[in-house]
């Protein structure tokens, strides 16, 4: 196969992007700052921790050789690695090859007997499908260039490990798929260079727009029409592409005796109307939500390499907590904790957490989240498991009475807390909010724990107000809903 007649070349990235979608692959060569291709903060945060496991992952071969050169350095990179093979390195650590109009760098390539192992190190807890692809073409590549790839690996994370006990890596061989994978490489290479030396190709919607993950360019490339079947409640893209197969594109084409959810149903009611849905039994549904009433809510830090005793890789350890009451007599209270410094955050978080809930009749969760935060608490906090399971038992859920009992139009088919908060309490919203999101909330926590002295002192203090303010807003979400919900109910 010819290179010189190629302007672009492919790396095992863009490969595994055209296996996917070759308009995806395009765009990642000819759209590189594309909107869609941004990293938000929370995206970023994952691939730096990538590159801090791909790092730590290298201590486990002595005598690796790092061929530690600019990515751009192409053919410098080429023969640094072929010196230090010559050398006679026992393993070395992003060794770069070219053949065929693509180039790899391998994470591990590791000397074994008669051959050589290569390892691509991924920061998951496990051996995925869509990791095959990525060790198929670097396997392709070295082989076309000499090298005797007897053996390929996934070096992940290791699911069952806990923090500082046992190895936090595993290698699985996944020589047998990749052989299997081998034979159709070389069209799709070509298939691939043909794509990003020439025109944007026309790639029509499917699977391939969420297999195996989630296209970034959906909203671009899926039909922009009003009540798209995409926002029928429960209809994610697989869904909806079933659907779209039959002709149903829109939620107006679904046919009258096709079975669907109450909750979609009654979506469907209310866009029909054009105006909000209360059904006749909302008032006895908001029956156990009264007394002395809790609203509660946790922030978690997730690292890949687990920091704090007994952590598996990315476990998600409470760090921050808000709490709301509502007494009685309408008064409202509110207590919001946030972890300072590096040690383990959860036994004082337990401690403030039975204190502020004790009074609590009931303690109202918007999500399944909060309460395994609390069982992650019991095993973390064993002194206080049996508060915890006390205050377990008074979790009462909150989505499941409005998807129930109410639809609004604005809702979007979707009842998460930030979709149905505006429509019902329009007073309140997250758009002014430092952090609105709790993905790159986590990141910040874990920012201001972690990396405290990387951070000066007035931008720390008022990262820790933009968190406490970001944790406050959802507990104080879930009193106006509630409140909110009765006047409805009335």
């Amino acid at each position: 196969m010819s290179e010189t007649h190629y302007s672009q070349r492919l790396s095992k990235s863009r490969f595994v992007a055209g296996c996917q979608c070759h308009g995806l692959l395009w765009s990642k060569v000819h759209e590189p700052d594309a909107p869609e291709l941004q990293f938000d903060r929370a995206t970023q945060d994952r691939l730096d921790q990538g590159t801090q496991v791909g790092q730590l992952a290298r201590t486990r071969f002595p005598g690796g050789v790092l061929i530690d050169l600019p990515y751009y350095e192409l053919e410098a990179r080429v023969a640094a690695t072929a010196s230090a093979l010559a050398s006679g390195a026992p393993a070395i650590f992003e060794a770069g090859f070219m053949a065929d109009g693509v180039f790899v760098a391998v994470d591990v390539l590791e000397r074994a007997d008669g051959g050589f192992n290569l390892i691509e190190v991924k920061a998951s807890n496990s051996q995925k499908d869509e990791h095959l692809p990525d060790a198929a073409i670097q396997t392709y590549v070295l082989r076309r260039s000499g090298i005797d790839v007897a053996r390929a690996e996934i070096m992940h994370l290791n699911g069952e490990y806990r923090h500082p006990v046992g190895e936090l890596f595993q290698r699985t061989d996944v020589t047998p798929q990749v052989e299997g994978l081998l034979p159709g490489v070389p069209d799709e290479i070509a298939r691939q260079l043909e794509v990003i030396n020439g025109p944007r190709p026309d790639t029509p919607i499917g699977p391939c727009c969420f297999e195996p993950d989630k296209c970034p360019f959906v909203d671009r490339c899926w039909p922009s029409v009003p009540d798209h079947i995409r926002t029928l409640y429960s209809v994610g893209l697989k869904t909806a592409w079933k659907y779209m197969q039959e002709g149903i594109d829109t939620i107006w084409d679904i046919p009258p005796d096709r079975r669907l959810s109450a909750a979609a149903r009654r979506q469907l009611r209310a866009l029909e109307g054009g105006a909000m849905i209360v059904e006749p039994g909302l008032a006895e549904a908001l029956a156990p939500f009264s007394g002395r009433l809790g609203f509660l809510d946790f922030e978690t830090v997730g690292r890949a390499i687990p920091v704090w005793l007994g952590m598996a890789p990315w476990g998600a350890a409470p760090a921050q907590f808000s709490y709301h009451e509502e007494s009685p007599d309408g008064s409202i209270s509110h207590v919001g904790w946030l972890a300072e410094g590096p040690v383990d955050p959860r036994p004082a978080l337990a401690q403030a957490l039975v204190e502020a809930c004790a009074a609590a009749d009931r303690i109202v969760t918007y999500t399944s989240f909060e309460r395994r935060c609390i069982e992650n608490l019991q095993q973390s906090v064993p002194n206080l498991a049996d508060p915890l399971d006390a205050m377990k038992e008074k979790l009462i859920d909150l989505p499941t009475v409005i998807r129930d009992y109410v639809y609004h139009p604005d809702f979007g088919g979707s009842f998460s807390i930030k979709n149905v908060l505006t429509p019902l309490v329009p007073e309140l919203s997250y758009d002014e909010l430092a952090i609105a999101d709790g993905k790159v909330a986590s990141v910040e926590i874990a920012r201001l724990l972690l990396a405290e002295d990387t951070i000066p002192a007035d931008e720390r203090h008022q990262l820790r107000r933009d968190l406490l303010e970001y944790c406050e807003q959802d507990t104080r979400a879930m009193v106006m809903l509630v409140r909110r919900l009765r006047e409805l109910a009335a």
